[in-house]
């Protein structure tokens, strides 16, 4: 039975961007800290689970790398290793993410990958290699939709500006939607969702994955 809880057993790293498209805000905190949030929340789960929990930063360098564990105090490493983690003003080296991850993680792993493509262009910059990590790893790359414009799109417009401004907010989210199905072709999974509900939503991911035996 321990034999086969071992070979269940699974390795699962948060992987936080900390560059500068980390750094908006939403409700009085950055995407920076509800990545950080979730990824305790997650690795907290995943332990208790019977899985191995890990933690990988990265901007314009490579920047920790806590390897995955289930032992008893690993959270606490966890969260010293995320105190006073900040974002960075350049953008994110993702040849560099990749390059340390294919020397430093060689167990397949679930590589959950916090990061904030707004645009095609931008995640398009970083797709090969997220496809070069997912040849080895599981990736999920999560990302986040932008509320105000949300509830912007549903308002009826009133003058000239404001359909401007609906046609603004519409296309931003149809390049999310985007990028979502353009990962989907390649075999990345990816999960779109809100700040509020993003530990909750990853949670059933995570489980869902699990359940497919996909990790």
């Amino acid at each position: 039975m321990n034999l086969y809880q071992d070979e269940r057993s699974q390795h699962i790293h948060s992987v936080i961007d900390k560059g500068r498209t980390m750094q908006q805000a939403s409700g009085g905190m950055t995407l920076l800290d509800y990545a950080i949030n979730a990824s305790l929340v997650i690795s907290h789960v995943a332990i208790r689970k019977g899985d191995h929990a890990g933690l990988v930063t990265f901007e314009e360098k490579f920047g920790t790398l806590l390897p995955a564990s289930k032992q008893s105090g690993q959270m606490e490493n966890l969260l010293e290793s995320l105190y006073n983690q900040t974002t960075s003003f350049g953008e994110s080296d993702y040849s560099a993410l990749y390059t340390h991850l294919s020397k430093k993680i060689s167990k397949r792993s679930l590589l959950i990958l916090y990061c904030n493509f707004d645009s095609m262009v931008g995640m398009q910059r970083q797709l090969a290699y997220l496809r070069l990590l997912s040849r080895q790893h599981l990736v999920l790359v999560i990302f986040f939709e932008n509320k105000e414009l949300k509830e912007y799109s549903l308002q009826t417009p009133q003058s000239t500006e404001d359909y401007f401004k609906t046609v603004t907010a519409e296309k931003f989210i149809h390049e999310k939607k985007l990028i979502t199905a353009t990962l989907r072709r390649y075999g990345i999974y990816s999960l779109l969702t809100t700040t509020e509900e993003l530990s909750v939503d990853l949670i059933n991911k995570y489980l869902e994955l699990k359940s497919k035996r996909l990790i």
